[in-house]
């Protein structure tokens, strides 16, 4: 009986051994992926406490400063209006993520609960826009909003970026997932489809939701390409514009140590928000990937 036991244990330890290996180079290869990924977010911020004349007087990067400072940060907000960039920018999220949170969510509903003649054909013609490349939409969306005299306007920043093809795909799969004993139940007590939309889809399908408000939200936040095509007036401007602005501003030379100040402070919004609800972005992505 000592035997097998003493056998028993000796396997147990064996594998304990095993596991804690495996674990141990396991976290080593997870740390030296966060040190990768994270090295770009220590470089911007080394930079932005750099003054402009001794990162200009680098020939070979240092990767740490004895003497750092905040005067980039102040020349962030004097040299342009990032002030003004920062409230635009916030105007133009907002706005957008709302419109567009409502305007996924009743067609998520329409193809997922509605029945209409030709439903999953044109939902199918509808997935097939995703095939079309973004260069293409871009300048259709312009030649549109030229036409339309709403350049240097935020209506003309707002109007394509209300809808999402892949954000109704996914918010759609969600709805799918929800019995039809509760649609049919609540149609018994004479519910409106729109209560019941909002009474039991929207809660149930919370964690989506507020998975695809992040993402929107980090999307128009660092929309580039759009605004600095649609806009040449400052009044309109988005960080975007601003971060160009001050990048050309350096007196001969690049103000690299400016922008990334204002880099940083574009990025701390995006970073809180993710921490905030990082569980809930992970519940929102988990169940978009299940079925059933």
């Amino acid at each position: 009986m000592s035997d097998i036991t003493s056998d028993y244990e000796r396997i147990e330890k064996r594998t304990r051994i095993h596991g804690n290996i495996r674990n141990g180079i396991i976290y080593f290869f997870l740390c030296l992926w966060a040190l990768i990924v994270l090295f770009p977010f220590y470089w911007m911020v080394l930079t932005s406490v750099k003054s402009y004349g001794s990162y200009n007087a680098e020939y070979i990067p240092k990767f740490f400063t004895l003497s750092p400072t905040l005067q980039n940060y102040v020349d962030a907000f004097t040299t342009v209006s990032l002030g003004r960039y920062l409230w635009n920018t916030l105007f133009f999220t907002v706005v957008t993520t709302a419109i567009m949170l409502v305007v996924i969510t009743l067609a998520a509903f329409a193809f997922a609960r509605l029945n209409f003649a030709g439903k999953d054909l044109i939902f199918t013609l509808f997935l097939s826009l995703m095939m079309i490349p973004n260069e293409l939409v871009v300048i259709t969306n312009f030649t549109t909003i030229t036409n339309l005299d709403l350049r240097n306007t935020f209506t003309g920043l707002i109007l394509p970026s209300v809808t999402s093809v892949f954000y109704i795909y996914l918010l759609r799969e969600n709805f799918a997932q929800i019995p039809d004993e509760l649609y049919y139940a609540a149609k018994v007590d004479g519910t409106s489809d729109l209560r019941y939309l909002r009474k039991v889809m929207v809660p149930i399908c919370k964690p989506t939701l507020i998975t695809i408000v992040i993402l929107k939200v980090i999307e128009c936040w660092n929309s580039y390409v759009w605004p600095r095509l649609i806009t040449d007036d400052p009044d309109y401007y988005l960080v975007s514009n601003g971060i160009q602005e001050i990048r050309e501003n350096g007196f001969g030379r690049e103000n690299i140590p400016a922008m990334m100040a204002a880099v940083v402070v574009i990025s701390v919004p995006l970073v809180v928000l993710f921490l905030v609800f990082r569980k809930k972005v992970m519940a929102g992505v988990a169940r978009g990937g299940t079925k059933g």
